[in-house]
């Protein structure tokens, strides 16, 4: 399942990183549709809103379907049918919707066959595997190059900064019965987890890995649900690394939420690429980015790390608890 995201990009950079080509190989970047409802966040939930991209055509007939925009839905499908005056009064959760009864489903399948598709967009997402000591959330996310940075520079050519990870969605829009505001939302595909991480949980999101599987998802005038749907599929191209449980609270919105730890005293992980990247992505989210300013982003919190020395920063904070000799790495599980 997926009930817990992070998506930390301020809105310029988020539009960034979403740049993608269009129909004629025209390198742009999808506008934002009242960019200024957006709030970054290191720890969002269900019925908070969050970023999806859509197809312009939805929003304008005469758009082209392969056009892209940025808008933020709130994180809980509302069906259009929905007769009360109080979308909360949903008797069922929709946050997920499962692959294989999507076309099944009322809340779904309507929304679905018109084409209504997105794709949710974040960091990466949080996991928790059942143990007999209770619960240990995970950071899943995409491999991140070697020569990523936390952020990307204005003016490069290309988005050098995190990937993001693009999850399959459907959305809805619901009119107020009495009248007033549409209201979107959407809901998350999630299918069985792929073998690297079904240890942590048997279900994961959908997960769309290149901006060709972006397009035919996006493009539902080009692209029939018949044929969107075979790119619902479990991925084994993500990793995934230990957080604190300080991430089980939603109220907790802070780099902790998603700083790497280890499982043990004794255990010993080599560091990757990725690690390294986080990193440096939560030692440039307290040294006072711009971006993060901008956005007015929670700063670094030491609420579960014992006794911290007042001088030291979060990156020199996340290199104790790594230890000289090497770091917790962003790994995969070996078969």
């Amino acid at each position: 399942m997926c009930g817990r995201t992070a998506c930390s990009l301020g809105a310029d950079n988020l539009r960034r990183a979403c740049a993608y080509r269009d129909r004629r190989g025209r390198r742009r970047q999808p506008e934002w549709i009242q960019a200024e409802r957006y709030r970054p966040s290191y720890n969002k939930g269900p019925q908070s809103s969050g970023p999806v991209l859509l197809s312009r055509r939805h929003l304008q007939q005469d758009a082209d379907s392969s056009e892209r925009v940025l808008m933020d839905m709130r994180w809980g499908l509302v069906p259009s049918w929905f007769k009360k005056d109080d979308p909360s009064k949903m008797p069922f959760n929709t946050s997920n919707c499962r692959s294989d009864t999507m076309l099944k489903k009322s809340s779904y399948k309507g929304a679905l066959l018109k084409g209504k598709r997105c794709v949710v967009l974040a960091d990466g997402f949080y996991e928790w595997q059942q143990h007999s000591g209770g619960k240990q959330p995970y950071f899943i996310y995409f491999p991140q190059t070697k020569d990523a940075v936390a952020e990307g520079k204005e003016g490069d050519e290309e988005w050098r900064g995190w990937r993001l990870l693009t999850m399959a969605g459907i959305f809805d829009c619901w009119e107020p019965p009495a009248g007033g505001e549409m209201l979107y939302t959407y809901t998350i595909i999630t299918v069985d987890a792929s073998k690297d991480v079904s240890f942590i949980h048997h279900r994961m999101p959908a997960i769309l890995d290149g901006d060709e599987a972006i397009r035919k998802w996006l493009d539902f005038a080009e692209v029939p649900v018949q044929e969107a749907v075979k790119l619902i599929q479990p991925t084994e191209n993500i990793i995934f690394h230990p957080v604190s449980t300080f991430v089980n609270s939603v109220r907790n919105n802070t780099p902790e939420c998603l700083a790497p730890i280890e499982l043990g005293a004794n255990k010993e992980v080599k560091a990757t690429p990725s690690s390294k990247v986080m990193l440096s992505w939560l030692k440039n989210s307290q040294e006072g980015s711009p971006q993060k300013k901008e956005n007015d982003l929670p700063r670094w919190t030491s609420q579960f790390i014992h006794s911290p020395s007042p001088k030291k920063t979060s990156a020199d904070i996340l290199q104790q608890w790594l230890g000289k000799e090497g770091e917790p790495a962003a790994k995969k599980r070996k078969a």
